[in-house]
């Protein structure tokens, strides 16, 4: 962007001078006169590649999306299976719970529980709430315990606590990862790639959280809303992530990018077509 607006300004001298020289410089290099230059007319012709409608929250693509989270965090592609699913993983975090893997130490799954009391009162997890503000912040299990997993296996037999489950994965993040993918460019895969980021560092802004891997990915790329080439900018997206995954004893793990999401990338598959095929911890995943 930065080279065509100098040699812009280096033809604008012989504009007065030269005029049909200019008309032809204007034919022959329309992107001296093309804020995004190459770089603009490349993700045109992506975005014009893309169906009507595409992008992470269509319905096909939500569950795919769901089902390579998954992939990742429960070893499974049922992904529904993960409603009962809680156990502390040693990570820091307290209690890990759920099909997104709320935690009883970052303070979702306090906000879950909560929101799902207000709305059915006597639920067998409302007896645990003075306990889940009192370790909100920390790994502790005092006032939880083995009964506390027991009643969150019980709850997840009840459809209410599994619409509450969905409820909160889209409030919290998976509805801004998507949203914020498009106000950066990003077609279906990028919109995944935030969204898996969003889910194992969280949505905070802190050292480590998600809108920080942004900003210092952001700091060596453009984005494509930037001018930027989306291969390129989602190449040092995972970068970045992975160093930071690197850098935490529960998460060293990189498959979910390394024979995954950047497999993805270098295939050219943008728009996450199906059929998939990815390996994580070793295992490999199929989706026809």
């Amino acid at each position: 962007m930065k080279h065509a607006r100098l040699l812009l300004l280096a033809v604008l001298p012989l504009l007065a001078v030269l005029p049909l020289v200019a008309v032809a410089v204007c034919f022959l290099a329309p992107g001296l006169t093309d804020a995004s230059g190459a770089a603009g007319r490349a993700r045109a012709r992506q975005d014009a590649e893309r169906p009507a409608g595409a992008g992470l929250a269509a319905p096909d693509k939500k569950e795919l999306a769901q089902k390579l989270v998954a992939s990742a965090e429960n070893s499974t592609l049922d992904w529904r299976s993960a409603y009962a699913y809680i156990e502390d993983i040693g990570d820091g975090q307290g209690y890990t719970a759920g099909l997104i893997g709320f935690c009883s130490g970052t303070h979702d799954l306090l906000v879950l529980v909560e929101g799902y009391t207000k709305n059915h009162p006597g639920n067998g997890l409302a007896r645990y709430l003075p306990a889940l503000r009192k370790v909100d912040g920390t790994d502790s299990h005092q006032g939880l315990g083995p009964g506390f997993v027991a009643a969150w296996r019980k709850e997840a037999s009840v459809a209410a606590f599994r619409r509450a489950q969905d409820a909160e994965r889209d409030r919290v993040y998976f509805d801004p990862a998507v949203r914020r993918a498009k106000l950066d460019g990003l077609g279906t895969l990028g919109q995944f790639i935030y969204y898996d980021a969003m889910v194992m560092h969280g949505p905070g802004t802190g050292a480590g959280g998600f809108y920080d891997l942004r900003t210092r990915a952001m700091a060596q790329a453009d984005t494509p809303a930037e001018g930027g080439s989306e291969k390129t900018y989602l190449d040092i997206f995972l970068d970045v992530r992975r160093t930071a995954m690197k850098a935490e004893s529960a998460h060293h793990d990189t498959t979910r990018i390394d024979t995954a999401q950047r497999m993805f990338l270098y295939d050219g598959n943008l728009d996450l077509r199906t059929p998939l095929e990815w390996k994580v911890y070793g295992e490999t995943y199929k989706v026809p």
